[in-house]
This record gives structure tokens, C-alpha cells and sequence, in this order.
């Protein structure tokens, strides 16, 4: 596993990091405690979460997936101190109007419930799920920056962000002398590149910002059970998919990364999750898995080195054009 340095800070982070959304909602704890114990075993120190993770499920409350890693926190044969967690904060927790958005006493409250149910005295990363528009930045930067002085938070970054937000937000810090988003948590992948590429990542180069996508598979597109005139799979997803990535233009990737997969003796998620690391702005890509085998598999994605001319290859396929 490699471990690349996040953003501008002096922390190191395996290259996959991993994606617990299922946990509580597809993956039970019993499995997602075999998961997160395997990823270890594979070199992956970093663990994604979020605090509204997964309220969507029936009869899930919210904090369901940050409980699950405090179980195993409790149980597993890792030390704290070399693990990296990263949670969030943003989403509505309750039917209680102040129970959501990134106001001091929201942010406040949530980050204790979160240490709670994660059963740690700190959080290595506290990302701001997506912008408040009803929150002056201030307010919400000055919280965070309380939180990271009283050392129940090591760094801070935000996800979901447009560029002219988020460069805002680094003014505000600038100005006010606040902490500042060391992260973005974008959506990035093969065939939803633009989104990133045309203002954001130029952005997280200059300011030296981390970048750590989401979705590196498309929401499993891009694993190659979706293909050119067959039947869509049985899947929650699928519905979803074929609306945003079954066209001309989705096909061509999966193709493409098929070919170059064969040349590695890899597999399509593999090569997928290769391209994303190959950018030169991402620190690390962030993964779900349902299965101890599932992670075995994807993550090899990040031992995988493109050529050059492969890398060219998988962008002109899915290449996009400015307005």
C-alpha cells in the first residue's frame, strides 16, 4: 500500500481509503467488523464516515455506520493512534429543527455524538458534508476552529463543495485566521470528471488542498457488470445508473477499461481506481465494499501503475469540453 502525504499537512494516508455508507444498510456489523479488520491487514489506515450514515435504511436512527467502527475500534487488535478517521457533519440527524446544517450549535453537538458513538476522544478529520447556505462561513469556520484548539479534532475539510464556495472558505480562514479545509471529498470518476477537472482541481493543486473522491466506481458502473445492450443487473442502484451512466459515452470506458485491465491482468474496478490515483491532485480514493473478498479485489487498484499512454487512452474516452 502506498501512503501519500494529505494535502498540505504533515499527515500520511493510504492511498484507499475506506467508505463506510453501507455499514447498518446493506453490510451488517458483524461483516463490516471483518471488513474494516481485513482492510488493516491490506495497509489501509484511513476510514471514511459520516455522522447521518445511514439514516436512509428502515428503522436506522442516523450514527448507525460511526457505531459500528466504535465497536470495533473497541475490539480490534489496532492501535488508535494509527488509525485515521474521518467523519461528518451537516445532515439532518432528528425531526428537531437545530438538528442539522453547520451552525456553532449544531456542529457542536454533533461533533459529541459522534465522538460517542466512534467511542474516541478525537476525530483526525471533520469534513463539512456539503455548504450551509443559511450559515454565515464564520460562524461555521470559527466552530470548527474551536473544535481542532480543544483537540477534539486533528484537521478539517469539507466535501460537496463548488469551487468559488470553497475558495471563499479559505479566504475566510486567511482573514479571520481560522482553521482552514485541508480536504475536499468530491465526486470523481471516469465518467464524472468535469465536475472536478474544470475548476476544483486546479483549486486543490494551487491551495494544496487534498483531494479524496468518492464514487471512484461510479456507484458500481465501472466494475463491468453493466454492459452495452444487456439486461440491467438486480440491484438497488441500477435504476439510478442506467439514467446517469448508461449511454455511448459510459460503454466506451467500461471498454476501454477492460482492454487496459487485460494488458495488467487486472480487473475493470482495478483500473478504474488506478485513473483516479493516477491524478496528481487526489491523495487517496475512497471505497465501499460489501464483502471481505469485494475489498480483497478492488483495492489491488492502488498497486496498479498506468502508463502514460494508457492514462491518455481512458481520457479521451470520456472526454469533456468546456461550454
Amino acid at each position: 500500500m502506498e501512503y501519500r502525504r494529505l494535502g498540505r499537512t504533515g499527515l500520511k494516508v493510504s492511498t484507499v481509503c475506506l467508505g463506510t455508507m453501507q455499514f447498518g444498510w446493506s453490510t451488517g456489523e458483524e461483516n463490516a467488523h471483518r471488513i474494516m479488520s481485513e482492510a488493516i491487514d491490506l495497509g489501509c489506515n484511513f476510514f471514511d464516515t459520516a455522522d447521518v450514515y445511514s439514516r436512509w435504511a428502515d428503522n436506522n436512527p442516523g450514527g448507525v455506520a460511526e457505531q459500528i467502527i466504535g465497536n470495533w475500534l473497541q475490539k480490534a487488535d489496532v492501535r488508535r493512534e494509527d488509525l485515521i478517521i474521518a467523519t461528518k457533519v451537516r445532515g439532518q440527524m432528528s425531526d428537531a429543527v437545530t438538528d442539522q446544517g453547520l451552525s456553532r450549535h449544531h456542529i457542536m453537538n454533533a461533533v459529541e455524538n459522534s465522538l460517542r458513538r466512534l467511542q474516541t476522544d478525537y476525530i483526525d478529520l471533520y469534513q463539512v458534508h456539503s455548504y450551509d447556505e443559511e450559515t454565515p462561513l464564520e460562524e461555521t469556520l470559527r466552530a470548527l476552529d474551536d473544535l481542532v484548539r480543544m483537540g477534539k479534532v486533528r484537521y478539517v475539510g469539507a466535501s460537496n463543495y463548488p469551487a468559488w464556495r470553497l475558495a471563499k472558505a479559505l479566504w475566510v480562514s486567511d482573514v479571520h485566521d481560522l482553521v482552514r479545509y485541508e480536504t475536499l471529498q468530491p465526486h470523481y470518476n471516469l465518467v464524472h470528471r468535469a465536475e472536478f477537472e474544470r475548476e476544483l482541481q486546479p483549486l486543490c493543486l494551487d491551495q494544496e488542498i487534498g483531494a479524496i473522491p468518492y464514487s471512484p466506481l461510479a456507484a458500481g458502473f465501472l466494475t463491468g457488470k453493466y454492459r452495452r445492450d444487456q439486461a440491467l443487473p438486480e440491484s438497488e442502484r441500477a435504476g439510478g445508473i442506467q439514467r446517469r451512466y448508461m449511454n455511448d459515452r459510459g460503454f466506451d470506458a467500461v471498454e476501454k477499461l477492460e482492454t487496459v485491465a487485460e494488458a495488467h491482468g487486472a480487473t475493470i474496478p482495478q483500473t478504474a481506481i488506478a485513473w483516479v490515483l493516477a491524478n496528481p491532485a487526489v491523495d487517496a480514493a475512497i471505497i465501499g465494499a460489501n464483502s471481505v473478498e469485494q475489498l480483497k479485489d478492488t483495492i489491488k487498484g492502488a498497486e496498479m501503475v498506468l502508463s502514460e499512454a494508457e492514462k491518455e487512452a481512458l481520457d479521451e474516452a470520456t472526454a469533456w469540453q468546456e461550454d
